[in-house]
C-alpha cells in the first residue's frame, strides 16, 4: 500500500475535488507509447497513400534545384529566388503528411486522459533536483516498467525489421529493373509498408503500457483518511461553523416570524408548551396560514407579542399540537383541520364583535374535531 510523506497509508479512493485539482495541474494518465504509436500509425498511413507521390515530387524538385543556369551563376538574387521557390514547393508537398502526424500527436492525449493543459507542470520544483527523491524515482516500479519497455521495444523492432526486410526483399531488389519514376514511387510505397510494420510492433508495448499508466495514476491519486477528512471540512465547513450558521439562520427566521406576528388572526396555544399563530383573509381563496409557531420560550414570546397587539389567544391543546406537528410556517393548514379551525375563527369573530357592541361574550367551542393521528403528532 502506498504511503504519504507523513507515513500514513493512501488507502482511500480520490475524491472528485482531488481529481479536478490534479487535472488542473496537468496530472492525468498519459501513455507515451500510445502517443508514439498513434503518431507513427498516422505517419505510416500517410506514407502508404502518399509515399509514391512524395518521392516523385521531391525528386523533381531536387532535380530542378540542382540545375544551375549561367544566368543564375551570374545573379545570386535569381538563385535565391529559385531556392525559395523550391523550398515552398517541398513544404506544400509535405503538408498532408505533416497534417496527419499532427493529428496523430493530438489524438493520443485525447484518447487517454483528455485535454489537460497546465503551466504548473512546467514550473520549477525543488523536489525534482532532490537526490533522495531522484534515487526513489530511479528504483521505482515506474522506472522498472520503463526499462522493460525499452528492452521490449528494441527486441520487437529488431524482430519486425528482420521480418519486414525478409518479406519485402524481393520487391526491393526488383526496383533496379524499373524506370526511375516508377522505381521511386514503388520505393515510397515499400517504405510506408515497412514503416507500418514497425508501428504494429509497438501495439503490444502500448497494450501493456496503458493499463500500467492507469494503475500508476490511480495509485498516485489515492488519499489518506486524514486528507479525506480535511477535504470534507474544507468543502462542507467545520462543524462548529456550520452550527453557528444554523443558529444564525434560526435566529433570523424567528425574527422574521415575530415581525409578521402582529398580522395574525388568532393564536392557538397548548396552553403553555406550544403556540401557533394563524392568519386568515376572508377575501383570499387560501385556507388559514401558519405565520408563527414555537414551543416553550418561543411559545411564551408568541403569546406576549399577541397580548401586546390585542390578538386573541385561544387555548386548544390537541389543535395546537396538531397544527404545530403537521404544518410549517407560511403553509396552509391541512384539510383535516379545516372544521376545527373554522370553529375557532368563528368564535374569534363573534368575540371581537361582542366587544364592539357590548354584547355578552360567546361561549368558546369545545370538543373540536381534531383527528387522533394529528393530535398525537408530538406524543
Amino acid at each position: 500500500m502506498a504511503e504519504s510523506e507523513t507515513g500514513q497509508e493512501r488507502s482511500e479512493q480520490p475524491t472528485n475535488k482531488r481529481l479536478e485539482e490534479s487535472r488542473k495541474k496537468g496530472q492525468v494518465p498519459r501513455s507515451k507509447e500510445l502517443n508514439t504509436l498513434l503518431s507513427l500509425l498516422f505517419g505510416a498511413t500517410g506514407l502508404i497513400f502518399l509515399g509514391g507521390h512524395l518521392v516523385v515530387g521531391l525528386t523533381d524538385i531536387l532535380t530542378t534545384g540542382l540545375i544551375v543556369t549561367p544566368l543564375e551563376m551570374e545573379s545570386p538574387i535569381v538563385l535565391s529566388v529559385n531556392l525559395g521557390s523550391a523550398l515552398k514547393q517541398a513544404l506544400w508537398l509535405l503538408v498532408p503528411l505533416f497534417s496527419l502526424l499532427t493529428i496523430g500527436a493530438f489524438v493520443g492525449p485525447l484518447v487517454m486522459g483528455g485535454w489537460a493543459f497546465s503551466t504548473s507542470a512546467m514550473a520549477f520544483k525543488i523536489e525534482k533536483v532532490d537526490p533522495l527523491k531522484g534515487m526513489k524515482r530511479i528504483f521505482s516500479a515506474k522506472s522498472l516498467m520503463e526499462l522493460i519497455k525499452a528492452v521490449a521495444k528494441f527486441l520487437l523492432v529488431a524482430t519486425v525489421t528482420v521480418a519486414v526486410i525478409s518479406a519485402l526483399f524481393d520487391q526491393f531488389l526488383s526496383l533496379g529493373s524499373q524506370n526511375i519514376d516508377s522505381s521511386l514511387a514503388h520505393l515510397g510505397y515499400l517504405v510506408g509498408r515497412a514503416f507500418l510494420g514497425f508501428c504494429l510492433a509497438l501495439v503490444l508495448i502500448a497494450a501493456l503500457d496503458i493499463p500500467f499508466q492507469l494503475w500508476d495514476h490511480s495509485k498516485q491519486m489515492r488519499m489518506t483518511l486524514q486528507e479525506v477528512k480535511d477535504e470534507m471540512k474544507e468543502t462542507e465547513g467545520r462543524p462548529e461553523v456550520k452550527d453557528r450558521i444554523r443558529s444564525l439562520q434560526r435566529e433570523r427566521s424567528q425574527q422574521r416570524m415575530f415581525e409578521q406576528l402582529p398580522e395574525a388572526t388568532v393564536v392557538i396555544t397548548n396552553p403553555t408548551h406550544y403556540a401557533v399563530a394563524l392568519k386568515y383573509d376572508e377575501k383570499s381563496p387560501r385556507a388559514p396560514v401558519v405565520i408563527a409557531k414555537g414551543r416553550d420560550l418561543v411559545a411564551a414570546r408568541i403569546r406576549d407579542i399577541a397580548s401586546e397587539h390585542n390578538i386573541t389567544t385561544f387555548s386548544a391543546p390537541p389543535l395546537a399540537r396538531a397544527i404545530y406537528a403537521s404544518t410549517e410556517i407560511d403553509q396552509e393548514i391541512p384539510a383535516q383541520l379545516y372544521l376545527a379551525v373554522a370553529q375557532v375563527l368563528a368564535y374569534v369573530y363573534q368575540l371581537e364583535h361582542s366587544l364592539k357592541v357590548t354584547d355578552p361574550k360567546p361561549k368558546p367551542p369545545v370538543n373540536l374535531p381534531v383527528p387522533d393521528d394529528l393530535a398525537r403528532g408530538l406524543n
